[in-house]
């Protein structure tokens, strides 16, 4: 009996990516004493004349502030990220992404007060929503969806009406309803 070879694959190439990007924007952060985090991997209310505001808008999702923070986020996007990348495609994911960080930047741009976000908890959020609808076909809502959306919704409504914490539930919430969307959006 021939014996099979084990390989390693890069079996999801844009999560893998996504996941590569965020642990050197860590790593450069850690080099730079926080600056690269200040000025490229979290967003806050500045001038849009600047450019570098559009950089932030994409960059924040990959940035943290410790590595517990990083692996927190990161280890759900691995876990995730492959069952959405087979689902949708490295582009399409990459694209879903994009959008969230976009949205759920400009909404703490204009409504998140002087503080920065950065984190990629919205992307991970936007994955949650898009795995409970990886299976359903189109015309159809999946139960999954509405009992993922009653809990985590249920969860950051009440975090961020009664705790006093440094997590943006905005983004949770944002990151959850591009997720619900897209998810039904693309099954169309």
């Amino acid at each position: 009996m021939k014996k099979s070879k084990i390989v390693f694959t890069f079996n999801a190439p844009a999560t893998l990516c996504f996941a590569i990007v965020s642990l050197a924007a860590l790593g450069l952060n850690a080099l730079t004493a926080g600056a690269s985090n200040r000025l490229i991997f979290s967003v806050y209310r500045s001038s849009f004349l600047d450019p570098l505001s559009y950089v932030r808008l994409l960059g924040h999702v990959c940035g943290h502030t410790s590595f517990g923070h990083f692996v927190s986020n990161v280890a759900f996007i691995l876990a995730l990220g492959p069952i959405v990348e087979e689902r949708y495609g490295s582009w399409r994911l990459l694209f879903m992404i994009a959008v969230t960080a976009v949205i759920s930047g400009l909404f703490h741009i204009f409504f998140g007060g002087n503080s920065m976000l950065l984190g990629a908890s919205g992307v991970v959020y936007m994955l949650i929503f898009l795995a409970s609808t990886a299976g359903s076909r189109p015309g159809e809502i999946p139960l999954t969806l509405v009992a993922v959306a009653a809990l985590y919704l249920t969860q950051e409504i009440l975090g961020g009406l009664f705790s006093a914490d440094d997590i943006s539930h905005l983004s949770h919430i944002l990151g959850g309803v591009c997720g619900a969307v897209m998810g039904l959006f693309f099954h169309r």
